[in-house]
């Protein structure tokens, strides 16, 4: 399938995880055309089409838990139940149990272990970052750290993520190390925030150092990537998701 990344890391055969472009659906402009998110104002049809062939194409054994996506530090277990919840992370020990985060800007992560017994994948917006939807998740799975692998999905680069002072200041507040993450903008009131950065340092401070990923830019890669930041409310949203296939 031409319109997916796969993760770059050393996880088990048995872990697939997958990131998808915007390419490759039904949708129509302005959310051309692989857009998978229902809350848009897309055309709810296209965008079940959409689901259709992403689960079609990957053979994907379930269709993935689709969660309510609302910036908190919620971490669920990925199981029907809790289809449509709100939260912004989803993990699992259940075999072809399917955790699922949309972005568009925002980073998606995906975690597993070197066992390849447990899986999560977390939707990381600033707002999540800070108020610990990464350390939760972690909690959550209750995995040595030592044991984890993580990937960084595309995700807005520090090039162009402008941010007002207050955002800075709120992580210097929880870490001052953060301060690297920051750099002044051409805009004196702004900052150029490094959400890769600042997810690392997080993941890192939980004793993860097995960390992948964090090569794209949603803003700028337009042929690739949705970006909210980028088109505002009319743009669809990319689906990161990671399963235990046994």
């Amino acid at each position: 399938m031409n319109n997916v990344l796969r993760p770059d890391w050393p996880a088990p055969l048995h872990i697939k995880a997958y990131t998808t472009l915007r390419t490759g659906g039904v949708s129509l402009a302005p959310f051309d055309t692989f857009n998978l998110a229902e809350h848009v104002s897309d055309d709810e049809k296209r965008v079940q089409a959409n689901r259709q062939l992403l689960k079609n194409t990957l053979g994907l054994p379930t269709d993935p838990i689709w969660l309510e996506q609302i910036h908190s530090p919620i971490a669920l277990p990925a199981i029907p139940e809790n289809k449509g919840k709100k939260a912004d992370a989803a993990y699992t020990t259940l075999p072809q149990h399917i955790c699922a985060v949309m972005t568009a800007d925002c980073l998606p992560i995906l975690l597993c272990n070197r066992d390849g017994t447990h899986v999560a994948a977390i939707h990381a917006g600033w707002r999540g970052l800070l108020h610990g939807v990464i350390e939760n998740t972690l909690a959550a799975m209750n995995v040595p750290a030592e044991n984890m692998l993580a990937w960084l999905g595309p995700a807005i680069s520090a090039n162009v993520y402008e941010v007002g002072d207050e955002v800075r200041q709120l992580f210097l507040d929880d870490n001052p190390d953060t301060h690297v993450a920051f750099l002044p903008s051409r805009n004196d009131q702004r900052f150029l925030a490094d959400l890769y950065a600042l997810a690392k340092m997080r993941l890192q401070r939980q004793g993860i150092v097995h960390i992948y990923g964090g090569q794209y830019c949603t803003y700028s890669q337009n042929e690739l990537f949705f970006s909210y930041r980028r088109d505002g409310n009319k743009t669809g949203r990319m689906a990161s998701l990671i399963y235990i296939d046994r």
